[in-house]
């Protein structure tokens, strides 16, 4: 499930425009209100936080996903910051991510492969039994 985050409709003054560039005084004033587009984007875009869902067999064996270290916990919130990109396979549990500053989540499932970036802050909430494997990757490494 993608949460999606909206941007304010922003409006601008004719008269405003003018003071900045006299050159455009010759548009009427009746067109005086410029509105954008509201704009949309899912968090994971926001964040540049990368998923794929449902990953094959296939795709688990071409990155070594059995080889990678295991982390389990039980119902809990943990605060947490990524010091270096980290991919992770959930195999058991759900968590829901909620990035520092957002009141949204990013949520995530057995059968994800999420690979969270470098610097990123965020506290993650676990609602019963989880297990992932994890690897640590260098920038530039392919997803």
């Amino acid at each position: 499930m993608a949460a999606v985050i909206t941007s304010p409709t922003l409006s601008f003054s004719l008269n405003t425009i003018h003071k900045f560039n006299p050159k455009l005084t010759n548009i009427p004033k009746r067109h005086a209100v410029v509105k954008a587009m509201l704009t949309q984007k899912p968090l994971e875009e926001l964040y540049n936080v990368k998923v794929e869902r449902k990953v094959t067999p296939e795709r688990l064996a071409e990155l070594g996903v059995p080889k990678w270290s295991v982390w389990k916990t039980g119902k809990c919130k943990l605060p947490w910051d990524w010091q270096v990109d980290q991919l992770v396979y959930i195999e058991e549990g759900e968590v829901r991510v909620v990035p520092e500053g957002s009141k949204k989540y990013l949520q995530f499932v057995a059968g994800d492969l999420v690979r969270y970036p470098k610097w990123f802050e965020a506290d993650l909430w676990f609602n019963g039994p989880y297990q992932e494997r994890y690897s640590f990757r260098a920038y530039g490494d392919d997803f």
